[in-house]
């Protein structure tokens, strides 16, 4: 069953588990289960992604149960009235609070203006050893995409030496494969912890929060957050 956040006669959110995709993929053949076909079996009613998260990262996912509605708040993400959290676990200690303006290319070569902004949580240095150091360092940070580019979060973050935890391909190959061995880790360490809008219908101000996956909490635990 899924975790149903929020829901009323128009949208419906849920908090996405990590390694489920929203809907099929060329990309991700191998998947048999979409967030759009159990929420749907679940509440036994169509339902439309207004958004996305792709499919290592989990968290807030808002749904609508219309094609009028979903184009509504698909307007309302496009125009950047959507207010979205994010928190992370990534590598290193970073400052305080950084604004990442870094344009990012899509695949058919576009060029797109990205703009990421992040404050850090806390600190923490682990007791093990990592790409050469006697111990390791790593950042819980609060992040607040401005614009919504393909693993923009994953690809900035990347861009300024601060990889998130478990990614892949965009993160530190030789820090996944010790926190693997060490702690089993497999998951990406990004969560969507809040939508923030007005509702389309309305008018009224929607905020949707999420809590973090037992992987995350168990990451930082293991971290010692």
């Amino acid at each position: 069953m899924l975790e149903i956040l929020y829901q009323d006669e128009y949208l419906v959110a849920i908090n996405k588990p990590h390694g489920l995709l929203v809907h099929r993929s060329k990309i991700a053949r191998d998947a048999d289960e979409f967030a759009i076909q159990k929420l749907r079996n679940q509440i036994d009613q169509m339902v439309y992604p207004a958004h996305r998260l792709d499919r290592k990262t989990s968290g807030v996912i808002l749904f609508a149960l219309s094609k009028e509605v979903n184009s509504l708040m698909q307007q309302q993400f496009m125009n950047h009235k959507v207010a979205k959290k994010y928190l992370a676990i990534v590598r290193g200690y970073t400052e305080d609070a950084v604004t990442i303006d870094y344009d990012l290319k899509r695949e058919d070569g576009k060029v797109q203006n990205a703009i990421t902004k992040f404050v850090t949580l806390q600190k923490t240095e682990a007791n093990f050893p990592s790409n050469g150091f006697e111990t390791s360092r790593y950042s819980l940070i609060e992040i607040s995409p401005q614009t919504g580019r393909f693993h923009q979060i994953r690809k900035h973050m990347a861009h300024i030496r601060h990889p998130i935890v478990g990614d892949r391909p965009h993160g530190c190959n030789k820090q996944n494969k010790t926190l693997l061995e060490r702690f089993n880790l497999s998951s990406m360490m990004l969560h969507a912890v809040e939508l923030k809008f007005d509702h389309p219908i309305t008018s009224k101000e929607v905020t949707i929060s999420g809590s973090i996956s037992e992987e995350f909490a168990g990451m930082k635990e293991n971290l010692e957050f």
